[in-house]
């Protein structure tokens, strides 16, 4: 089989388009261009430090503007036709494209931005700089990762490892996060199969904290962690290379965790027998979350990097999908406690959970 392959191009208004075809592709290498009259792009946002956490706060009012469920005619993910000048030119596989209306970016730190982010000040502001990417799974108008045939999932996966390595390259960037956020009931705006790719100026708040957690119990975290899940109940997956378990201390009614059984602190540090097997191991994982219930399952899938210049021996590439479907009919809203104080209370016994997946992965 030919190997999955990549072409790189440039939208009307300069942003980076790149089509990744499938190994098993049956379209031609070439694509038509953007022809499109475009207005030039917003202005890079800036963003604001919390001075009681030292976190930093992008305001992107761009985003205000950004589609809201349109008509499958309307689709600004799908390929483009004479009364729907979307986002993509042409048919695709896959296609990875700067967003429009970005939370970080499109400058980057070359252009101006300081490289102090730890210093704590009131009212201290900074240019959101770094780059937010879209990935399309699937020209189709609805869908999700789970919804993709292997071929087309391994296709994302190759897209994640390189975008990774490409984003990591760029001036300025701390941090970089695939994700894919699947359902109205967590503030889908597209129904479109997609997911996104930030590329961070600091190392984000969650990570920061897990640095914390390494520094205290040792490098050895994620081995540790991963040798005690892989002898429990609640490992729900288990191949060569990845195991997918629900977490001891999970917060949310469904939630699950991934984790490969050799230390690799992000996608571009995978190998080819990785991510092939994981292709296969994520559907399965998605498709039984789906088949708890007869309907569609409301997640968010975040796939954790180690930062770009630090801890890459110690923090480890790790997936964690998580949902706050407690019930067929029922959804977990986070309140006063888990909002205001961050004081989490669970809603179903861990091992419960995994039984339960086990059970919808079998039926999948």
């Amino acid at each position: 089989m030919a190997p999955i392959t990549k072409h790189e191009h440039v939208l009307a208004d300069g942003r980076e388009l790149i089509y990744f075809d499938d190994a098993d592709t049956a379209l031609s290498p070439d694509r038509k261009p953007d022809a499109r009259v475009l207005d030039a792009r917003p202005e890079t946002a800036t963003m604001r430090q919390d001075v009681l956490t030292g976190e930093w706060v992008s305001i992107a009012q761009a985003r205000q503007n950004r589609v809201f469920l349109p008509p499958a005619h309307l689709d600004p993910l799908a390929p483009a036709t004479d009364s729907n000048p979307s986002e993509i030119p042409d048919n695709y596989d896959v296609a990875v494209f700067e967003n429009r209306s970005p939370s970080f970016g499109p400058a980057l730190a070359q252009d101006g931005a300081p490289a102090d982010l730890t210093t704590v000040g009131i009212e201290r502001s900074l240019p959101s700089v770094g780059r937010c990417e879209v990935v399309c799974f699937s020209p189709e108008h609805e869908g999700s990762f789970g919804s993709l045939t292997p071929s087309r999932a391994r296709t994302v996966i190759e897209a994640w490892a390189d975008r990774t390595a490409a984003l990591s390259a760029l001036p300025g960037v701390a941090q970089v996060f695939p994700f894919e956020n699947r359902g109205e009931a967590i503030g889908v705006t597209l129904l479109h199969p997609h997911g996104q790719i930030y590329a961070y100026p600091y190392v984000t708040p969650r990570t920061r904290r897990l640095i914390g957690q390494v520094e205290a119990f040792g490098p050895d975290l994620f081995e540790r962690i991963l040798e005690n899940e892989r002898s429990s109940e609640r490992v729900v997956i288990s191949g060569e290379h990845w195991t997918a378990f629900v977490p001891f201390a999970a917060r949310w009614p469904i939630e699950v965790h991934m984790l490969p059984h050799r230390h690799m602190p992000d996608f571009a540090a995978a190998d080819v027998a990785e991510l092939d097997e994981l292709a296969t191991i994520y559907l399965r994982l998605l498709r039984g979350i789906d088949a708890l219930y007869d309907t569609p399952t409301p997640y968010i899938a975040a796939w954790h990097q180690a930062p770009v210049a630090e801890h890459r021996d110690d923090i480890r590439l790790m997936l964690q999908v998580t949902s706050p479907r407690r019930a067929e009919n029922k959804l977990k809203y986070l309140a006063g406690s888990e909002a205001a104080m961050g004081a989490w209370i669970g809603d179903v016994a861990p091992e419960r959970a995994a039984e339960f997946i086990r059970e919808g992965i079998s039926r999948a």
